[in-house]
């Protein structure tokens, strides 16, 4: 069997289009801070990754969900602070991730996987790092996902100029 080649177009002509240029945007701030992109195809659509430059750690994901395009922020390093200005629709979203198995019971989970331990709303939250920052794009998420990312990409030392 042939392995279809992937294109960025490709994803891009499957987001809706009142976010593609919020797509877009990303994607270029992305690779001119230095991250590199994967694409992969899974059960909803494409998974759009992007790593950052020296350590191959991955910052975000665009992924495909039944209620459309959605952002995975690896953001390790999001302070309490920032997380209390999100929406209350991303605070929700915070709140309801599963806890993290490795605070819960190590063996559970695996060696290198870490999860985030933060304050949000006056409680402490031991989440998975792979569903804790995972937010719907739309209007009113779009700006703190651009905050988050640039956030992220200044604190592991490689931000360019706010995406726009």
């Amino acid at each position: 069997m042939l392995k279809k080649e992937l294109k960025f177009d490709d994803f891009i002509n499957d987001v809706e289009p009142r976010y593609r240029d919020f797509a877009l945007r990303t994607h270029d701030y992305m690779l001119g801070s230095g991250c590199k992109l994967k694409m992969q195809l899974a059960k909803n659509g494409y998974v759009i990754s992007y790593t950052h430059g020296k350590t191959k750690h991955t910052i975000m994901n665009f992924v495909f969900r039944k209620s459309g395009l959605v952002a995975r922020i690896y953001g390790g390093n999001a302070e309490d602070a920032f997380l209390a200005s999100l929406t209350d629709n991303m605070k929700k979203a915070i709140e309801q991730a599963p806890m993290c198995k490795r605070f819960a019971e190590p063996p559970k989970c695996g060696p290198k996987c870490s999860g985030y331990a933060f304050t949000l709303n006056g409680a402490r939250h031991q989440k998975c790092r792979y569903s804790c920052f995972m937010f719907e794009v739309d209007d009113e998420s779009i700006p703190f996902i651009n905050g988050f990312l640039e956030n992220e990409l200044k604190a592991r030392g490689n931000a360019k100029d706010k995406p726009a």
